[in-house]
């Protein structure tokens, strides 16, 4: 299994486990968190999901090999980035988070993160653009100039910073990252449930327009860049470990 569940009561702790990827998204990593969180949300003893990875690399996105496969139909893209959450989510994140990997934190209810992790929007070396939900969550999640950088350079933000302007909820040592998250998931799980879930909704509802309008220019500017000729010398480049030739077309 290339996501593993455990549960400790009423929290249930999902870990993406495929370390020989750098915890990147295949096709059967997608279905399988997909699968984690339906059965989550689907669990009326379940009240609040912690979502892990590696101790040096929490998610490196999708995998440019094997590709993440479709979106899933309730989580979207990775089983998570297009889910209308229903119960919280806390990301606890170790290491790395690029691409993908901190686009799956931003579609979190919280995150907690140690001192060693870093979040990055890399997609710009490869010629593609951060299409699941880093365009428009971004800019929600920090000041507006810091999320363009990131977006325009790819340049990694460190626990710290996005700690010191918001994105971060906690900070702790190296490998302190679950057990954090777990002391928050278990106080939100020792309240009432229900108030919790409507507290959520309402939430949830509040940015469900702008999501939506996010999601369609997402989906233009992905429809322009994807089939460009930078887009395949860009991953091209990449699986060759060399510079790349831009073309701007």
């Amino acid at each position: 299994m290339t996501v593993g569940v455990v549960r400790r009561g009423p929290v249930a702790i999902l870990t993406i486990d495929r370390p020989e990827r750098r915890n990147a998204f295949d096709g059967a990593t997608t279905l399988a968190l997909d699968t984690a969180l339906n059965e989550f949300e689907d669990d009326i003893t379940a009240h609040v999901a912690v979502l892990t990875g590696g101790p040096l690399v929490f998610s490196a996105g999708t995998d440019v090999v094997a590709w993440a496969g479709p979106p899933t139909e309730r989580g979207g893209p990775y089983g998570i980035a297009g889910r209308r959450q229903r119960k919280p989510v806390i990301a606890a994140v170790e290491g790395v988070a690029a691409g993908g990997g901190f686009e799956i934190a931003l579609a979190a209810t919280l995150i907690v993160a140690s001192s060693s992790a870093s979040f990055s929007l890399p997609e710009v070396s490869l010629g593609l653009i951060a299409e699941c939900g880093g365009l428009f969550r971004t800019p929600r999640a920090l000041p507006l100039n810091v999320a363009r950088e990131m977006l325009l350079t790819g340049a990694p933000l460190t626990a710290q910073r996005g700690y010191d302007l918001g994105l971060v909820n906690q900070i702790t040592e190296p490998g302190g990252a679950l057990a954090a998250a777990m002391t928050i998931a278990e106080r939100i799980a020792s309240l009432a449930p229900l108030a919790v879930r409507e507290s959520l909704a309402v939430l949830e509802a509040i940015y469900d327009s702008a999501d939506t309008h996010g999601w369609a220019a997402t989906s233009a500017a992905s429809a322009v860049v994807r089939g460009s000729q930078d887009a395949v010398e860009g991953v091209a480049a990449f699986k060759e470990k060399r510079p790349a030739t831009w073309r701007g077309r």
